[in-house]
């Protein structure tokens, strides 16, 4: 898969919002997503005219992820010694930052403005939490003051990371679309160990497109029909989801992604052994099939059963009983409508622009 240039249009930081300094840190779980999430957030800020170090344990897979760096971005590693913090500090999924970086942030005569930017959920609750304050009892930094911000799907959450040329759809790798899919349709794989591959590789008419991991650890090399990649670049792997008719996604990162490219898709929720991502999965659900056109009252059971046979809750669906796929006209449009909903509410990078100048 060749590289794709990272976009130039980009949206500088307002008059009224100078420069400031930002402290992102990340600890990498598994998976690669928190350092996709915190890589995309940190470019994102830079490209906007502001200042940026990103402070990470292991920056071992930006090899592959953005191996130009990012313009503005300055990379730290987890170890290295403190600095003087800047205004505001980030940290990515409650990592807590190193203590001797706490302890220059509470030595701070203006200590920055400190924010917890949680993990994405279309769940209820996010609203109720988001922008809580949390003041810091113990350890280092006693007397601080801690901010939680929810990404989310409404106003009253911290919105989704989009870059200005996030919404493409003037891009010449997009295949023709075909409705329904035929054989020269693609499909992008990128998931967590799932029992479902054999039949989606079965009932799939097309190429599937294998990404690193799961997907190619389950099916043999050399299948019929699939594609094995290679570690993509982020604007790589954006362009892929562009290309491709049906995106399969997981986690938080490709997610987002996938709801930029206006393609279907289906999402696998980071599976927990007590289910509880179930409530995550129909959350997310909910608000997709909330866009679908009136009038198909086969479309949304048949989306549900697809996306939670993909994430073990049912079943895959029998294609000798029926479609195994919704309508893929009101799949597509149901996507790309809730996409343009989406985009025209204000982005994450611009609402944490403005938290942080409410609280300095």
């Amino acid at each position: 898969m060749a590289r794709v240039a990272q976009g130039s249009a980009r949206v500088t930081a307002a008059a009224d919002n100078p420069a400031v300094r930002w402290d992102l840190y990340c600890r990498v779980i598994d998976n690669h997503g928190d350092i996709g999430v915190c890589w995309r957030l940190a470019a994102d800020l830079a490209a906007r005219g502001e200042r940026v170090r990103l402070r990470v344990d292991d920056p071992s897979a930006l090899a592959w992820m953005a191996p130009d760096g990012a313009r503005g971005v300055e990379l730290r590693r987890w170890d290295d010694p403190p600095e003087d913090p800047g205004e505001v500090v980030v940290e990515l999924f409650g990592c807590d930052p190193p203590a001797g970086c706490v302890e220059r942030m509470a030595a701070t005569a203006r200590p920055p403005v400190w924010i917890n930017l949680e993990y994405l959920s279309a769940e209820q609750w996010v609203e109720r939490s988001h922008g809580l304050r949390s003041p810091v009892a113990a350890g280092p930094g006693r007397g601080l003051q801690k901010w939680f911000f929810f990404p989310g799907f409404t106003a009253h959450t911290g919105g989704l990371i989009r870059e200005t040329d996030a919404i493409d759809d003037d891009f010449a790798g997009v295949e023709r679309d075909e409705l329904p899919p035929g054989p020269e349709a693609a499909a992008s794989v990128f998931c967590y160990p799932n029992p479902a591959l054999p039949a989606l590789a079965r009932d799939w008419p097309g190429l599937l497109r294998l990404c690193p991991g799961a997907a190619q650890q389950a099916l043999p090399a050399g299948m019929p029909g699939t594609e094995r990649l290679p570690w993509l670049t982020q604007p790589g792997y954006d362009a892929l989801l562009r290309g491709s008719a049906l995106n399969l996604v997981r986690g938080e990162d490709s997610l987002v992604r996938a709801i930029w490219a206006g393609r279907p898709f289906v999402w696998q929720a980071y599976p927990q052994h007590d289910g509880v991502h179930r409530a995550k999965l129909d959350a997310l659900l909910d608000r997709l099939i909330a866009h679908a056109p009136p009038g198909d009252t086969d479309f949304a059971p048949r989306l549900r059963r697809l996306w939670h046979a993909w994430n073990g809750f049912a079943t895959w669906p029998d294609p000798t009983a029926g479609p195994v796929w919704p309508d893929w006209s009101v799949w597509r449009a149901t996507c790309r409508r809730w996409r343009a909903a989406l985009g025209a509410a204000p982005d994450l990078v611009r609402r944490l622009q403005v938290f942080v100048n409410e609280r300095r």
